[in-house]
């Protein structure tokens, strides 16, 4: 059997960790190096930083972090937010980053994904998608949770695999920060619908959330982080809840 991740996710904003509802109403949580090794000694299978701002500015300040955060990890890390172009990738790649997340340059320039796949590899190219139920399907928003698009998110998924990326992180907007379960249908829908590992995100609220998300989500990885920040569970806790029913994890 496959052996199921959990991620935990660091929004960062200057040189801080931040969390929100939805994605606004911030509020600090703390150091991302700190934060990082703690839960990689948790037992996090990887560490994921998403600049939240994305400005010039603060993507040096993340791409800062991620060389004395890549110093200190041995489990793998990935970066998002604000990646434009295939030198942003390239840049994020040689501060330390295994991964790198794309998004609003992905909608808005498709090509990115291909170009990206072809000179770094697919296994490093993760397509990040973010997604609000409109009626019977979801749509597709961009920067930062705050842009509609009239991408179906199931249609744009194939097409973001068809154009190399490795793996698909699918975050339900309408679920963010509200612990209330990730968006299973959503989940399972796009999870179905590809060949390449897709992570669930958005609305953890405790460890069987994370098993619901794998179990009937058909999820390969999931993706938490207000409940661990917040100290409602634990990677520990939460891989101990999948060994309990049978799913196969690095041990903690």
């Amino acid at each position: 059997m496959v052996t199921r991740r959990v991620l935990v996710c660091l929004d960062v904003r200057g040189d801080r960790v931040v969390k929100g509802v939805q994605f606004e109403s911030l509020r600090d949580i703390g150091d991302p190096v700190v934060l990082a090794e703690r839960y990689e000694a948790d037992g996090a299978d990887e560490i994921v930083y998403l600049d939240i701002s994305a400005s010039a500015e603060e993507r040096s300040t993340l791409l800062d972090l991620a060389r004395r955060t890549a110093e200190r990890l041995f489990i793998p890390l990935t970066i998002g937010g604000g990646i434009r172009s295939a030198d942003d990738v390239a840049r994020a790649l040689r501060a330390g980053a295994d991964k790198v997340g794309v998004n609003t340059a992905a909608v808005e320039t498709p090509e990115i994904l291909s170009r990206c796949a072809e000179r770094f590899g697919s296994q490093c190219v993760v397509a990040s998608i973010d997604a609000k139920r409109d009626a019977d399907r979801w749509l597709v928003y961009t920067r930062g949770g705050r842009s509609p698009t009239s991408l179906d998110a199931l249609s744009w998924a194939r097409e973001c695999v068809r154009r190399g990326a490795g793996e698909l992180l699918v975050t339900s907007i309408d679920r963010d920060g509200a612990r209330s379960g990730y968006d299973l249908e959503l989940t399972a829908a796009i999870a179905d619908a590809v060949e390449v590992p897709v992570i669930a995100s958005g609305g953890a609220g405790s460890a069987s959330d994370v098993r619901d998300a794998i179990e009937r989500g058909h999820a390969d990885a999931a993706l938490v982080a207000g409940i661990v920040h917040d100290g409602v569970t634990t990677v520990r806790n939460i891989k101990h809840e999948l060994t309990l029913h049978g799913i196969p994890v690095r041990a903690a």
